[in-house]
C-alpha cells in the first residue's frame, strides 16, 4: 500500500505531500489542474520512463519520494541485498538535463530494477489501456493471466522450443547448391594447405628457440669449451685438483676424524664437478649442425608464421580450427544425409508441439467460459444489462498451424446492446463501453494479483449518469480488497471516496502553482457541488451534493452487512 507522496519540482507542483489512506482514494480538480501529475509523479518514482520537461521551470531537479508497506516485497528486497524496516522508501531525482537517479532505502538501483519492485506493488491502468483492449493480439496474453494452467503453458513453451532449434538447424543446412559449392571448395583448400603444415602442438616455440641457440652456436661452442678444459682438461683441471684435495683429507682424517665430513664433502664435489662435465659435453656435441639445418629451419617457421597470420590464429588455435574446417565439411558433404535425418526429427517435433497444443487450447477454452462468466457478471453490475461477451477461438492459418503461442487466434467479442450480434471490441465498443470492460477486467484480474495497490487515471471516460454511479460503486468494492486510487471528474465516483483530494491551480506572483488538499466532509460537500454545477454552487447543487454522500454512505453500510 502506497502510505506518502512527497512531489517537489514536478511540473506545476513546486511541493506536495500526500498522505493516502486505505480503501478508495479519489482525486479531483479542474481539467488541467495538475490530478495527472500526481500519477505520473507515482510512475515516476516507480521507474517509468521520465524527460527533463517534468521538472519545474527554474529548478535543477525534481524529485518524487513514496512510502509504501513492505509486505509483499521481502523477496526482492532480498534479492537485490536492500534491508528495510517499517516502510519502504522509493526516492526518484530527476535532473533539468535529463539525468535521473533512483533509490530504496537509500541503496541505489537502476530503473529497470525499479520497474521490478514496482510490479510487486502497484498497477497503474492508464487512459491507453483502453486502447490495448482493442488490440486482439493482447486477448490470448489476458486469457493465460486470468487462468490458463501454467503447466499446459510450460509443456507447450518445451515442446515449440524443441521445434524450433531443429528448425533453425535444418535452415542452416539448407542453403543453395552455389553457395554450398563455394563453401565446399573454400573448406577443402585450408583443410589441404594445413593438413600440409603437419601441425604440431608448441612446435613454433621450440623451432624458434632451437634456431637462436644456433644463431649463436660460435660463441656457445667457445664458452662451453673453455669450461669443459677448465673441469676435465689438463692435468690441473678441476676435477683433478678436487679429488686429490679428498685424497689428501681422507689421510688427514685418520689422524683427525673431525675432517671426516669435509672428506665427503670433497669427494660429492668431485662427482658432481664430472656430471656437469658429461652434461657440457654432450650439450656440446649437440651444438653441432650443418648450414642445412639453419635453413630448414628459417623455412619451417616463416611457414608457420604465414599460416597464423593468415588466419589470425596461434599454433593451438590452427589446430582447432583445422579440426573445425573438416567438420563443417562433413556436414557440407553429409548435408542432404543430415537434412533427412533432421526433416524426420522436425516432423516429430511438430507432433508433439501439435498435441501440446490441443492440450493447452482445451484448457484455454475452459479457461474462457470462466472468464466469459466473469466478465458477464461485472458487466451487468457496471450498468450493462443487456451484455454479451465472448472468447472467440479459431485455428491459426497456414503450415505447421502453430506458433509460439499455440495454435489458436483468440480475440475478445462482445455486444452491448439486446438484439445485437457479437462482434469485435474494436468495432463496436463506444469509449464508455471500453472503460468499463477494462475495469470489470482489472477487479477479476485483481482476485489473483498480489498487488496491493491500483491506481485508475480517468476510469470514467465517456461514462455518465447511472454507468459512473455503478462505476463509482464498482471502485469502491475493489478497495475492500486493494488499495485504490481514482482521478476523476464524475461526482458519482467522486462521493464513493474513503478519502478525497482537491487538486487545484493558482496563480502567484506570475507563476502558476498546483496544490493538493486533503478534503474534509464540507470541502467534499463543497467539491461535488462544483462537480454538479460548476463554478455556480447553489443551495440546490449544496443539498444535492449532501444528498449524494448519504446515500453512498447507506450504500457502504449495505455492502459492509452482506460482508
Amino acid at each position: 500500500m502506497l502510505n506518502e507522496l512527497h512531489i517537489e519540482n514536478i511540473a506545476v507542483i513546486e511541493r506536495a505531500d500526500i498522505a493516502f489512506g486505505r480503501g478508495l482514494n479519489v482525486l479531483t480538480g479542474e481539467t488541467g489542474a495538475g490530478k495527472s501529475i500526481v500519477i505520473d509523479s507515482i510512475g515516476a518514482v516507480l521507474g517509468e520512463r521520465v524527460s527533463r520537461e517534468l521538472v519545474r521551470r527554474g529548478a535543477e531537479k525534481g524529485m518524487v519520494t513514496a512510502a509504501f508497506d513492505v509486505e509483499g516485497c521481502e523477496d526482492w528486497l532480498k534479492d537485490n541485498e536492500i534491508e528495510a524496516e517499517d516502510e519502504l522508501i522509493i526516492q526518484r531525482r530527476i535532473h533539468s538535463d535529463g539525468k535521473s537517479s533512483c533509490r530504496v532505502c537509500g541503496n541505489p538501483v537502476t530503473a529497470s530494477q525499479l520497474k521490478e519492485l514496482a510490479a510487486l506493488l502497484v498497477d497503474i491502468h492508464g487512459q491507453n489501456d483502453g486502447r490495448q483492449l482493442m488490440d486482439e493480439r493482447r486477448h490470448r496474453e489476458y486469457l493465460d493471466r486470468f487462468g490458463t494452467d501454467p503447466a499446459f503453458l510450460a509443456a507447450y513453451r518445451s515442446a515449440y522450443q524443441k521445434y524450433s532449434g531443429i528448425q533453425k538447424e535444418l535452415s542452416a543446412l539448407e542453403m543453395d547448391e552455389i553457395e554450398k559449392e563455394r563453401l565446399s571448395d573454400s573448406l577443402s583448400y585450408q583443410i589441404q594447405e594445413l593438413e600440409r603444415a603437419e601441425l604440431k602442438p608448441g612446435e613454433y616455440d621450440s623451432l624458434c628457440a632451437r634456431r637462436d641457440l644456433l644463431r649463436n652456436a660460435e660463441k656457445l661452442s667457445e664458452a662451453l669449451d673453455a669450461a669443459i678444459a677448465m673441469l676435465a682438461g689438463d692435468e690441473d683441471n678441476a676435477q683433478t685438483l678436487t679429488q686429490n684435495a679428498a685424497y689428501y683429507v681422507g689421510k688427514a682424517a685418520a689422524y683427525a676424524p673431525e675432517l671426516e665430513s669435509a672428506e665427503k664433502s670433497l669427494n660429492s664435489a668431485a662427482f658432481s664437478l664430472t656430471d656437469a662435465a658429461e652434461s657440457l659435453r654432450d650439450f656440446r656435441e649437440n651444438l653441432d649442425f650443418s648450414p642445412e639445418e639453419y635453413d630448414n629451419l628459417e623455412t619451417r617457421i616463416a611457414l608457420l608464421g604465414k599460416l597464423q597470420r593468415k588466419y589470425t590464429r596461434d599454433e593451438d588455435a590452427l589446430i582447432a580450427y583445422l579440426a573445425e574446417c573438416r567438420e563443417k565439411l562433413d556436414n557440407i558433404q553429409y548435408a542432404d544425409e543430415r537434412s533427412e535425418k533432421l526433416k524426420k526429427q522436425l516432423a516429430a517435433a511438430a507432433e508433439d508441439c501439435r498435441g501440446a497444443a490441443a492440450r493447452l487450447s482445451r484448457n484455454r477454452r475452459e479457461t474462457a467460459k470462466l472468464l466469459e462468466e466473469r466478465i458477464i457478471g461485472e458487466l451487468r453490475q457496471l450498468n450493462m444489462p443487456s451484455v454479451r461477451f465472448a472468447v472467440e477461438f479459431a485455428p491459426l492459418s497456414g503450415d505447421p498451424g502453430f506458433d509460439a503461442n499455440g495454435c489458436d487466434e483468440i480475440r475478445f467479442v462482445m455486444s452491448a446492446n439486446a438484439g445485437e450480434e457479437l462482434g469485435r471490441i474494436s468495432r463496436i465498443a463506444s469509449g464508455g463501453e471500453l472503460s468499463r470492460i477494462m475495469l470489470a477486467m482489472k477487479n477479476v484480474f485483481a482476485e489473483k494479483d498480489p498487488v496491493a495497490t491500483m491506481i485508475f487515471d480517468e476510469i470514467d471516460t465517456g461514462v455518465s449518469g447511472i454507468a459512473a454511479q455503478r462505476v463509482g460503486e464498482k471502485l469502491y468494492c475493489v478497495s475492500l480488497g486493494k488499495q485504490v486510487m481514482c482521478v476523476t471528474h464524475l461526482p458519482q465516483i467522486a462521493a464513493m471516496a474513503d478519502q478525497h483530494y482537491l487538486i487545484r491551480k493558482q496563480e502567484r506572483d506570475g507563476r502558476t502553482y498546483t496544490d493538493v488538499f486533503p478534503l474534509d466532509r464540507e470541502g467534499r460537500r463543497q467539491e461535488l457541488a462544483r462537480l454538479h454545477g460548476g463554478e455556480n454552487i447553489t443551495e440546490t447543487t449544496l443539498l444535492s451534493a449532501e444528498e449524494q454522500l448519504e446515500g453512498c454512505e447507506r450504500f457502504k453500510a449495505e455492502i459492509g452487512r452482506k460482508a
